[in-house]
């Protein structure tokens, strides 16, 4: 292992909150130099890992995207190879890719109180090491594990003789025209799934244990309209990008202030889209009230479609048993398949899986509260580029976070330049213990004894208002509870 290299900023992670990181690192502190460090050979992250048929974004775009580089295309919620092209297109736009080291996954980081800096040990490739040196680090790297999906009990799976996959890892090579699928889950990738797998398979079956609420969204924009006839293209896109965000916070206002009526509505709009034949109730009724999970979203309704078109279908059951290749439901019915699709979540983690320490001490991630979103407790100088999971797109919390990363970063420049470390304190209390992520899908509750925690007052609180999380990245006070170290 040579030298370190040195860099005042590093990133971890080129996918998109790793470039809407970089993008706002090298607008607003343009006199530091940084590094993308990128454990795949390419940029784009989620877009470019996810390869199963029917991968999509499920938030519109135009929140989803960047909101210094909108999406070029109509599409409201394009594909994934769009938007891993979108992504590459962003990051050659403004010479970000330059700054891209790919093939470099980050095993170590490592806190020196002494020297007030950050060392990343790097595995790059047969058995080669190369390290870093930076004051300042910033984890990228989403919120799931890349490399293992979720443990989930499935009875009698070990003995089912027919193809499993998980969408995570879809084989390329997998033929599914003309069999039997099954896909386990109702999540955002069954939805997306099924009306891609229902097109040449010979029958799709989901089944789940519980239903989730499912809206349908015009997949594009039209160019008629006077916004798109009359005005410069920019401006255009960025009145679409603020019609967006006004529609979703309102919604997910009045669902909030209005909880029977939401359900009413949309349980109706779902009723208008169902075939003779599938039933509302136990497929479509969800037992808690829309937004307390993630709102699921269709293009044109072809979830529905798929539904009415009769290569599709859904059951709402537990799973007793699988045989050879028989699916045995405890409401009776059984569910023959040709190759079962796990559609079960995804593994969580934050910090890409890197093994983090102060001072040589391994941090304990599941014991340490989170800081505005962005950092965690006694651990100084990293930061965690985290979005929304249920009440806005990942990007918007994406950007917040970055937003306040660079203003906290530039505060510690004032006067010369002689604050070198900020680091979260508790002080008092954090308040109640809460997720950091406030979803109650399985998966996401299973990783409760590994994630980092929220409390319940400020500066601990998880973030829930776009709005208003902007606003303090933006303006508000660093608080109490963060601790400056001068240099000598």
């Amino acid at each position: 292992m040579g030298p370190a290299t040195y860099y005042d900023i590093v990133i971890i992670g080129a996918g998109i909150a790793g470039i809407n990181t970089a993008y706002r690192v090298q607008t607003t502190l343009p006199h530091h130099s940084y590094v993308i460090l990128e454990a795949r050979p390419v940029p784009g992250g989620t877009w470019d890992l996810f390869r199963y048929p029917g991968v999509r974004a499920d938030s519109d775009i135009h929140t989803y995207g960047f909101q210094w580089y909108p999406y070029p295309r109509e599409q409201t919620m394009p594909d994934g190879r769009a938007l891993f092209e979108y992504i590459n297109d962003a990051a050659r736009a403004f010479s970000i890719d330059s700054h891209i080291v790919f093939n470099h996954r980050v095993m170590k980081s490592n806190w020196s109180s002494q020297d007030k800096m950050w060392t990343l040990e790097t595995a790059v490739g047969h058995g080669e090491r190369r390290r870093f040196h930076s004051p300042f680090v910033v984890f990228a790297t989403g919120y799931f594990d890349y490399h293992r999906p979720p443990s989930v009990e499935i009875p009698g799976l070990s003995t089912y003789c027919g193809t499993v996959v998980h969408p995570q890892f879809w084989p390329p090579d997998l033929e599914y025209s003309g069999k039997k699928v099954a896909v386990i889950g109702s999540g955002a990738t069954a939805i997306s799934l099924v009306p891609k797998l229902a097109e040449t398979a010979a029958a799709v079956t989901v089944i789940q244990r519980s239903p989730s609420y499912i809206v349908s969204v015009p997949s594009s924009g039209s160019n008629s309209t006077w916004t798109a006839r009359l005005l410069p293209a920019a401006l255009s896109r960025k009145l679409k990008y603020y019609g967006w965000l006004v529609v979703i916070l309102a919604s997910q206002y009045l669902c909030l202030r209005f909880p029977r009526l939401a359900k009413a509505f949309i349980l109706k709009l779902v009723d208008q889209q169902l075939p003779d034949h599938i039933s509302m109730d136990p497929h479509f009724i969800p037992k808690y009230n829309v937004w307390d999970q993630r709102l699921l979203a269709c293009p044109d309704g072809d979830f529905f479609q798929s539904l009415r078109g009769g290569r599709a279908t859904i059951e709402t059951a537990h799973i007793q048993g699988i045989t050879d290749r028989d699916i045995v439901l405890d409401s009776g019915r059984v569910v023959n398949a040709d190759i079962v699709v796990t559609a079960t979540g995804l593994s969580l983690q934050i910090g890409g899986g890197t093994q983090l320490a102060v001072d040589g001490h391994p941090c304990d991630l599941s014991q340490k509260f989170v800081w505005k979103g962005v950092m965690l407790q006694d651990i100084p100088n990293a930061f965690f580029a985290l979005g929304y999971l249920t009440n806005a797109s990942w990007t918007l919390g994406v950007d917040v976070s970055a937003l306040l990363i660079c203003r906290l970063i530039k505060h510690m420049e004032k006067g010369g330049g002689t604050t070198l470390a900020c680091t979260p304190r508790m002080r008092g209390s954090s308040g109640l213990p809460r997720r950091l992520w406030d979803l109650k899908s399985t998966y996401v509750v299973a990783a409760d004894d590994s994630l980092p925690k929220a409390g319940s007052v400020s500066p601990w609180r998880p973030r829930s208002n776009y709005i208003l999380d902007y606003l303090d990245a933006r303006y508000g006070s660093f608080g109490e509870c963060m601790e400056f170290t001068e240099g000598v």
